[in-house]
C-alpha cells in the first residue's frame, strides 16, 4: 500500500488539495480518488454537461433532516441514511458530505431543515443513526459544520465568541455522540471561532476533535473555507477541498519557511490516503437491496412518521364532509430548502386532492390556481374563498419556498408571508372548517391567524413523498406520531436571539446554555408550540414510574404508557434530567432520553431506557472534561417538555475525593 514516504514532497503537497470540484487528487492514477456529493436529503451529485458546466444529476429526493428529527425514531434515521447510500453507490459516490449537526440557535438560520434539533442530544442520537446507515452500505459520511455555525448571515466572516462550558455541553454534544458511529470525514465550517477561523483553529480540530474526542477518521475543509493551506495543515486540517490553484504555492512556501513540517505533511497525506483505501474496500462491500421504486416507497414510511399535528379541534382524521383543497401547493409542493442541499428529482406529485379523493372514495374539490407569488395582497383570491365558501371542510397550502430557507442566506421573518396568512384568515372567515398545512424547514409564527382555524399540520419539507405523506395523514391512513424537535416560539420577538445578528464581524453567545427550550422553560418565556410537542388520533396515559440504580451514576428508568384511545398509534415520551441543587448554573431540565413506541388502541407497553453518567454531568471548564456533582437529581418523564407525566428524584453519592469542595 502507498504511503507519504513513497511519495515526492511535490506529489504530497498536491494530495492535500483536492483534483477538481468533487474529487480528490490521484497523481495520474497513482493512488486511489475519493468522491465527494452533496446530501443529506439525496444525492446532489454534479457532472459537467455539453457546455462544461456543472448540473445536478436527477435523484431521489427523501424527508428533510428536519422532518427526520421530528420523528424522534431511530431507525428512521438510520433507514434514511441506508437509502441514500444506496443512491450514492448507484452513482459512484464515496462520502455523502453529510449529515449537518449544528444547533438551532436561532429559529432565522435559514440552513436549519439540515439541521436536526435546538438539542444536542437528540441531534446526536440521530446523527449517529443516520452515519450508521450511510456506512454499513459501502458509503462514507462527513459530519459537519464543525463547529458554532448558527446562522448563515455572515458565515464567512462572523466570529462566534463562546464560553468553553458552552461549547461542549450545547454545540460539542451532538458531534461527540455522533463520533461513536466513527463517520469517514467530519467538515469544518466556515466561520472563526473566537477569532480563528475554524479551518486554522488547533483547539478545534487537534486539541478536541482528535484529542478529547478521540477522532481517527479524515478532517476536511468546508468548499473554499481555507483562507491559508500552511496555517489550516498546522491546526490539524488534512484536506482542503475543492482544488485551489493557489493551494500548492501556500504549502510550499510554508514548507519552506519551516511553518509546517514533514511529520504534519506525511500524517495527513497518510490519513487521505488510509481514507481513500478505505473507502475502496467499503465499496466493495457495498448492498443495494431496493430499486428507485423500493427506495421512494420506503422513503413514505419516514416520511408519514414526520409528519406533526400541531392543533386539532376534531375536524380530522377527514371523512363525512365536502373537502377542498386551497393553494397551488396542491401540484407543487415544497419538498426540501435551497442550497447545496437541494435535490433534482423529476419525480411528478400526484396532486393532494386526488390522493385525498382516492383515500375517502369520494368527491374532493380542489382549485390550484391561486398564485400567492403575484397576488395583490390588497385582494381576495375570490376562486379559493368561494371554494371554500361551498365546503364543510378547506385545506389550505402554505410553506416557504426553497429561495426562503436556504444556505447562504437567513429568514427576516419566521411568519408566513402577509399573502398567505391574508388567504388563511379569509378562507375561515367563510365558515368552513379551516385546516392549514405547512411545508417549511424551520418554525412559523403562526399567532395571527392560529385562533382562526380549527387544525395545523406541520409537514416539513417531506421530499418526493410530499403529498402522499400528508394526505395519509389528512384522511387518518396513518395515524401522525412526529413531534417538534425545535420550539416554536410565540415570534422572533420571543426568542433570546430576536433579530440580532452580531455587529462589526463578532457575535457573542451570549445565551449561553440557554439554547431553544432550555431558554424558554428556565426563563418562563412563553410559547407558541414547546419542544417535543405534537398531537395524534390516539390518547395515551403514563403511569408506574420506576428508577433502579444499577451503579454510581448508572440508572434504569421504567415506566407504563397505554393507549386509552380506539386508535392504534405511536407515542413519543420524553426523559428529562433536572440538577435539583448545583455550584453551577444549568437550565431548568434537559433532555437525555426518549423513546418511541407503537403500541395498540387499549394496549399498554412497559419501556425501559437508561440513564449514564452523561445524563447528570455538566462541562467542568477546571479540569476540562465533564465532571458530576454529588446530590440529587429529578427524572421526569413527559410528552413534552411541559408536559411532564411522571417524576422521581435520585441521588448520586461518588467518593469525596472526586468531588470538589462545596460549602
Amino acid at each position: 500500500m502507498i504511503t507519504a514516504k513513497s511519495l515526492t514532497l511535490e506529489e504530497k503537497l498536491k494530495l492535500l488539495t483536492g483534483k477538481n470540484l468533487w474529487q480528490t487528487e490521484d497523481l495520474d492514477g497513482k493512488v486511489n480518488s475519493i468522491f465527494f456529493a452533496d446530501g443529506p436529503h439525496g444525492l446532489r451529485k454534479m457532472k459537467k454537461n455539453a457546455h462544461g458546466y456543472y448540473e445536478n444529476i436527477p435523484s431521489i429526493a427523501y424527508p428533510n433532516l428536519v422532518n427526520i428529527a421530528n420523528t424522534w425514531n431511530t431507525s428512521c434515521a438510520y433507514e434514511t441514511g441506508k437509502l441514500i447510500a444506496e443512491d450514492c453507490v448507484e452513482n459512484g459516490v464515496d462520502v455523502l458530505l453529510a449529515p449537518g449537526v449544528n444547533i438551532k440557535r436561532t429559529p432565522l438560520c435559514g440552513r436549519n431543515f439540515e439541521y436536526f434539533s435546538e438539542d444536542p442530544y437528540l441531534s446526536g442520537i440521530l446523527a449517529k443513526n443516520f452515519t450508521d446507515g450511510v456506512q454499513k452500505y459501502g458509503v462514507g459520511a462527513c459530519l459537519k459544520h464543525f463547529c458554532v455555525n448558527n446562522r448563515e448571515i455572515g458565515r464567512y466572516f462572523q466570529s462566534s465568541e463562546i464560553d468553553d462550558r458552552t461549547m461542549h455541553e450545547i454545540y460539542m454534544t451532538a458531534f461527540e455522540i455522533a463520533l461513536t458511529s466513527n463517520p469517514v470525514a467530519v467538515m469544518c465550517s466556515y466561520n472563526p471561532v473566537n477569532g480563528v477561523y475554524a479551518s486554522e483553529n488547533k483547539k478545534l480540530l487537534t486539541d478536541i476533535l482528535r484529542k478529547e474526542f478521540s477522532y481517527q477518521g479524515l478532517i476536511i475543509s468546508d468548499w473554499a473555507s481555507v483562507k491559508n493551506g500552511g496555517k489550516s495543515l498546522g491546526a490539524g486540517l488534512d484536506l482542503r477541498m475543492p482544488y485551489s490553484e493557489t493551494a500548492y504555492d501556500e504549502l510550499k512556501d510554508a514548507y519552506d519557511k519551516n511553518l509546517i513540517t514533514d511529520k504534519e505533511i506525511n500524517n495527513a497525506v497518510n490519513k487521505i490516503l488510509e481514507t481513500a483505501n478505505k473507502l475502496q474496500t467499503m465499496r466493495g462491500k457495498s448492498k443495494i437491496t431496493k430499486d428507485v421504486m423500493g427506495r421512494r416507497k420506503a422513503a413514505l414510511a419516514v416520511a408519514e412518521e414526520s409528519i406533526v399535528l400541531l392543533k386539532n379541534d376534531g375536524v380530522l382524521p377527514l371523512g363525512g364532509s365536502s373537502v377542498c383543497v386551497i393553494g397551488e401547493l396542491n401540484r407543487r409542493p415544497y419538498i426540501g430548502g435551497g442550497g447545496a442541499a437541494a435535490v433534482t428529482t423529476e419525480f411528478v406529485q400526484i396532486p393532494l386532492n386526488s390522493l385525498i379523493g382516492e383515500i375517502l372514495s369520494e368527491s374532493v374539490i380542489c382549485t390550484d390556481k391561486v398564485k400567492l407569488d403575484c397576488l395583490d395582497p390588497s385582494h381576495n383570491d375570490r376562486e379559493g374563498i368561494l371554494l371554500a365558501s361551498k365546503n364543510d371542510v378547506s385545506i389550505v397550502l402554505v410553506g416557504n419556498s426553497p429561495a426562503t430557507e436556504i444556505e447562504g442566506h437567513d429568514r427576516e421573518t419566521i411568519r408566513l408571508s402577509n399573502k398567505e396568512e391574508r388567504l388563511i384568515k379569509d378562507v375561515a372567515a367563510t365558515g368552513s372548517k379551516t385546516v392549514v398545512v405547512i411545508e417549511a424547514g424551520s418554525a412559523i409564527d403562526m399567532t395571527p391567524w392560529i385562533n382562526d382555524v380549527q387544525a395545523v399540520v406541520f409537514a416539513g419539507y417531506l421530499g418526493d413523498n410530499a403529498n402522499e405523506a400528508i394526505a395519509d395523514i389528512l384522511t387518518g391512513k396513518v395515524t401522525p406520531s412526529g413531534k417538534l424537535s425545535e420550539t416554536f416560539p410565540l415570534s422572533v420577538e420571543n426568542t433570546y436571539c430576536k433579530t440580532d445578528t452580531g455587529k462589526g464581524g463578532v457575535e457573542v453567545y451570549r445565551d449561553g446554555l440557554l439554547v431553544g427550550y432550555r431558554y424558554y422553560d428556565t426563563e418562563n418565556v412563553p410559547v407558541l408550540f414547546p419542544f417535543g410537542y405534537g398531537l395524534s388520533y390516539a390518547s395515551f396515559d403514563y403511569s408506574a414510574l420506576e428508577i433502579e440504580k444499577n451503579g454510581d451514576t448508572d440508572f434504569t428508568v421504567s415506566y407504563t404508557v397505554t393507549n386509552t384511545s380506539a386508535v392504534d398509534g405511536k407515542e413519543i415520551s420524553q426523559i428529562y434530567v433536572k440538577d435539583v441543587v448545583s455550584s453551577v448554573f444549568k437550565p431548568n431540565k434537559e433532555l437525555k432520553a426518549f423513546s418511541k413506541d407503537f403500541i395498540k388502541a387499549g394496549e399498554s407497553k412497559r419501556i425501559t431506557v437508561n440513564l449514564d453518567k452523561n445524563a447528570f454531568a455538566h462541562y467542568n471548564v477546571i479540569s476540562g472534561g465533564k465532571y458530576v456533582e454529588n446530590g440529587e437529581f429529578l427524572i421526569m418523564v413527559g410528552a413534552s417538555c411541559t408536559d411532564i407525566k411522571l417524576k422521581q428524584k435520585v441521588s448520586i453519592s461518588l467518593p469525596a475525593e472526586t468531588q470538589y469542595s462545596v460549602i
